[in-house]
């Protein structure tokens, strides 16, 4: 029998998740894998291996005791050997014929997976697919009867504050048990633009990744992914890949062996106070449009730089981390209508999403920075500026001209967070490619007008605010 959350509620108001973890415990496995290792290759685990990977002790920790004895004198990742193993997670079954979820990280690379059940059986599982884009991967084992299988939930309906509860195998110790809240929802993390993760308090450890995270019905809500830590071990923030994603990638795997993803070709950056009122707008909300790339979906469509995305598919744009979920959960070739505020009023346009490339163009960086010489000076700004010599705009593959800024001074751009080497592509909506085109736009706004300025820093469109002072 499911227990349902007033059943999983003691006399005392707290949690009891006893008959939770006795049902569906047995659903979780244990991950290890084997891999071919480079002899030469620089032992040390690499940013994205390090949220299911093993940390590197100094001689003495404590914990190195541990290590050795669920793995031998060699730590993993210390030492040169051809072969061992290399990875260490959990993943749950999601079928009763043998499929199972895990994280892409804990099987990235592996030659041999082993998924061993809370029985004691030991079982080679076949890898059917990953997308290292959402840290989901797709197993296959095969075995007699039927297997045990988790009951799948909606993270959708999850709420900041809600119980849920984590199984997996920290430290290799199998079926642990840990639980907490959830703490937020939609949090974006770095180059993990199209997954919104579930943020929680519940303890996750090294080899906990890839297990789940149940609800209070017993239902699989998320899938443990990721850890903010500067030790290596649990420190209050874990993060959960929500379950609407994972049945997502789970099914385009099964069915097509790889996953695509919808795209619209835009750089975003989140609306601030001070831009809201730049733009005209009554509350700062949205996706604010940075860039728009060119023969992309969004430019066909007609978007442009500026323009902030309010609505997608009728989905109410908040933050601009609301938005890459929505576009990349987006069926390729489909008409989506998307509501944008541009020049203080409300517009509506009708995309077709385009399929996300491998490899966009939008994040290359550019290899160095304008050069510094002697430029005009525009007093209202306090800053220095000259126009971008023909070699450079080759070099910052600039295709427009621009105004580079050489100097900012106490005053509104530095205030603003303009910064010496930004290039300056557009103020108050007016394009700029010479210094004279900057000095007129200057000149010709009213004292105390806050308007938006467009820069590249370093390869990146940002939208900034400058307020022009009064005096």
């Amino acid at each position: 029998m499911v227990p349902c959350v007033s059943s999983a509620l003691s006399l005392g108001g707290l949690p009891d998740f006893t008959s939770m973890v006795s049902e569906y415990s047995p659903a979780v496995v244990n991950i290890s894998t084997t891999s071919r290792v480079d002899e030469e290759a620089d032992a040390e685990p690499s940013e994205e291996e390090l949220p299911g990977g093993m940390p590197n002790l100094p001689d003495g920790h404590p914990l190195n005791d541990l290590f050795k004895r669920f793995f031998g004198e060699q730590q993993p990742g210390q030492g040169e050997r051809p072969e061992g193993p290399s990875s260490l997670g959990s993943g749950f079954i999601i079928s009763k014929d043998g499929y199972v979820i895990s994280n892409s990280h804990v099987v990235k690379g592996a030659s041999e997976i082993i998924v061993r059940l809370s029985d004691r059986r030991e079982l080679k599982a076949e890898l059917v697919g990953s997308d290292p884009r959402s840290d989901i991967a797709v197993l296959k084992v095969k075995a007699e009867g039927d297997l045990p299988t988790v009951k799948l939930g909606r993270s959708e309906a999850l709420k900041v504050g809600e119980w849920v509860l984590a199984i997996g195998s920290p430290f290799g110790f199998d079926h642990s048990v840990t639980a907490g809240i959830v703490s937020a929802k939609g949090r974006s993390l770095p180059n993990e633009n199209y997954v919104p993760f579930i943020q929680t308090d519940v303890a996750i450890n090294p080899g906990n990744s890839g297990g789940p995270l149940f609800n209070l019905a017993g239902e699989v809500v998320g899938v443990n992914s990721q850890i903010y830590s500067r030790t290596g071990g649990f420190m209050g923030l874990s993060f959960a890949i929500p379950v609407d994603v994972v049945m997502n990638v789970y099914k385009q795997i099964r069915e097509n062996g790889a996953v695509s993803r919808g795209w619209l070709g835009v750089l975003i950056q989140d609306v601030t106070g001070e831009l809201a009122e730049s733009f005209k707008m009554d509350t700062p909300h949205g996706a604010l449009v940075s860039k728009v790339l060119p023969e992309s979906p969004a430019a066909k469509a007609g978007i442009k730089a500026g323009d902030v995305i309010t609505k997608f598919n009728g989905n109410v744009i908040n933050l601009s981390s609301d938005l890459p979920p929505l576009v990349g959960t987006t069926s390729v070739g489909q008409n989506i209508p998307v509501e944008v505020m541009r020049d203080g009023a409300a517009r509506r346009m009708t995309v077709e999403i385009g399929k996300l490339p491998e490899a966009e163009a939008a994040n290359e960086r550019p290899e160095r920075k304008p050069e510094v010489e002697k430029g005009v000076s525009e007093e209202r700004l306090k800053i220095r500026i000259r126009d971008l010599k023909q070699d450079e705009l080759e070099e910052l593959k600039q295709k427009a001209p621009a105004v580079v800024v050489e100097k900012v001074r106490a005053g509104p751009a530095a205030e603003a967070g303009l910064q010496a080497g930004d290039l300056i592509v557009q103020f108050n909506f007016r394009e700029i490619k010479t210094t004279r085109d900057l000095l007129t736009a200057v000149k010709d706004l009213a004292a105390g007008a806050k308007v938006p300025v467009l820069i590249q820093r370093e390869g990146n469109p940002i939208f900034l605010a400058v307020e022009i002072p009064k005096s």
